[in-house]
Protein backbone atom coordinates (compact mmCIF):
# COMPACT_ATOMS: atom_id res chain seq x y z
CA UNK A 1 0.00 0.00 0.00
CA UNK A 2 1.44 3.37 -0.86
CA UNK A 3 1.30 6.51 1.23
CA UNK A 4 -1.04 9.14 -0.12
CA UNK A 5 -2.83 12.22 1.03
CA UNK A 6 -6.21 10.51 1.30
CA UNK A 7 -8.69 11.40 3.99
CA UNK A 8 -8.18 8.08 5.78
CA UNK A 9 -4.94 7.67 7.66
CA UNK A 10 -2.89 4.54 7.08
CA UNK A 11 -0.25 2.93 9.23
CA UNK A 12 1.60 1.72 6.16
CA UNK A 13 3.96 3.46 3.75
CA UNK A 14 5.82 2.38 0.67
CA UNK A 15 9.58 2.65 0.42
CA UNK A 16 12.06 1.62 -2.24
CA UNK A 17 14.63 -0.96 -1.12
CA UNK A 18 17.42 -2.62 -3.04
CA UNK A 19 16.53 -6.00 -4.48
CA UNK A 20 19.55 -7.46 -2.65
CA UNK A 21 18.22 -6.37 0.74
CA UNK A 22 14.74 -7.68 -0.07
CA UNK A 23 16.23 -11.00 -1.17
CA UNK A 24 18.26 -11.27 2.06
CA UNK A 25 15.16 -10.39 4.08
CA UNK A 26 13.13 -13.01 2.21
CA UNK A 27 15.75 -15.69 2.99
CA UNK A 28 15.97 -14.70 6.66
CA UNK A 29 12.21 -14.31 7.02
CA UNK A 30 11.39 -17.81 5.82
CA UNK A 31 13.43 -19.52 8.53
CA UNK A 32 12.07 -17.16 11.21
CA UNK A 33 8.45 -17.45 10.00
CA UNK A 34 8.19 -13.72 9.40
CA UNK A 35 6.99 -11.78 6.41
CA UNK A 36 9.61 -9.91 4.39
CA UNK A 37 8.28 -6.62 5.78
CA UNK A 38 8.34 -8.10 9.29
CA UNK A 39 11.97 -9.14 8.84
CA UNK A 40 13.00 -5.68 7.66
CA UNK A 41 11.12 -4.11 10.57
CA UNK A 42 12.94 -6.51 12.92
CA UNK A 43 16.30 -5.52 11.47
CA UNK A 44 15.38 -1.83 11.74
CA UNK A 45 14.48 -2.33 15.41
CA UNK A 46 17.82 -4.04 16.04
CA UNK A 47 19.54 -1.12 14.34
CA UNK A 48 17.75 1.41 16.54
CA UNK A 49 18.72 -0.60 19.64
CA UNK A 50 22.36 -0.83 18.52
CA UNK A 51 22.45 2.89 17.79
CA UNK A 52 20.88 3.77 21.14
CA UNK A 53 23.29 1.48 23.00
CA UNK A 54 26.31 3.34 21.69
CA UNK A 55 27.57 0.70 19.29
CA UNK A 56 30.10 2.43 17.07
CA UNK A 57 29.88 2.35 13.29
CA UNK A 58 33.08 0.31 13.08
CA UNK A 59 31.74 -2.22 15.62
CA UNK A 60 28.49 -2.49 13.67
CA UNK A 61 30.35 -2.92 10.38
CA UNK A 62 32.58 -5.59 11.93
CA UNK A 63 29.56 -7.47 13.28
CA UNK A 64 27.80 -7.31 9.90
CA UNK A 65 30.93 -8.47 8.04
CA UNK A 66 31.41 -11.35 10.45
CA UNK A 67 27.75 -12.32 10.09
CA UNK A 68 28.02 -12.23 6.29
CA UNK A 69 31.13 -14.44 6.38
CA UNK A 70 29.36 -16.96 8.60
CA UNK A 71 26.29 -16.98 6.36
CA UNK A 72 28.46 -17.66 3.32
CA UNK A 73 30.29 -20.55 5.01
CA UNK A 74 29.15 -24.03 4.06
CA UNK A 75 26.96 -25.82 6.60
CA UNK A 76 29.65 -28.44 7.17
CA UNK A 77 32.38 -25.84 7.78
CA UNK A 78 34.88 -26.57 10.53
CA UNK A 79 33.90 -24.76 13.76
CA UNK A 80 37.59 -24.01 14.31
CA UNK A 81 37.56 -21.96 11.12
CA UNK A 82 34.74 -19.84 12.56
CA UNK A 83 36.66 -19.43 15.81
CA UNK A 84 39.77 -18.40 13.88
CA UNK A 85 37.73 -15.89 11.88
CA UNK A 86 36.38 -14.42 15.13
CA UNK A 87 39.90 -14.22 16.54
CA UNK A 88 41.28 -12.53 13.42
CA UNK A 89 38.41 -10.03 13.37
CA UNK A 90 39.03 -9.17 17.03
CA UNK A 91 42.76 -8.87 16.40
CA UNK A 92 42.39 -6.61 13.36
CA UNK A 93 39.93 -4.30 15.10
CA UNK A 94 42.06 -3.90 18.22
CA UNK A 95 39.39 -5.49 20.41
CA UNK A 96 41.64 -8.43 21.23
CA UNK A 97 44.45 -6.26 22.56
CA UNK A 98 41.96 -4.17 24.50
CA UNK A 99 40.36 -7.27 26.02
CA UNK A 100 43.77 -8.66 27.02
CA UNK A 101 44.76 -5.36 28.66
CA UNK A 102 41.45 -5.23 30.52
CA UNK A 103 41.81 -8.82 31.69
CA UNK A 104 45.34 -8.19 32.97
CA UNK A 105 44.20 -5.06 34.79
CA UNK A 106 41.33 -6.97 36.37
CA UNK A 107 43.69 -9.71 37.57
CA UNK A 108 46.28 -7.40 39.05
CA UNK A 109 45.98 -6.74 42.74
CA UNK A 110 47.90 -4.22 44.74
CA UNK A 111 51.02 -5.61 46.30
CA UNK A 112 50.71 -5.46 50.03
CA UNK A 113 53.91 -4.85 51.91
CA UNK A 114 54.40 -5.79 55.53
CA UNK A 115 56.18 -3.05 57.31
Amino acid sequence: MSASSSSSSSSFSSVKLSSGLVSQARDAASSMRRSVAGQIEYWATLGRIAEASGLTVSEAREAIALYDVRQAAPADADPLDALEADFLAAESSGRLAQAVRQSVQNQQSPVLKDE
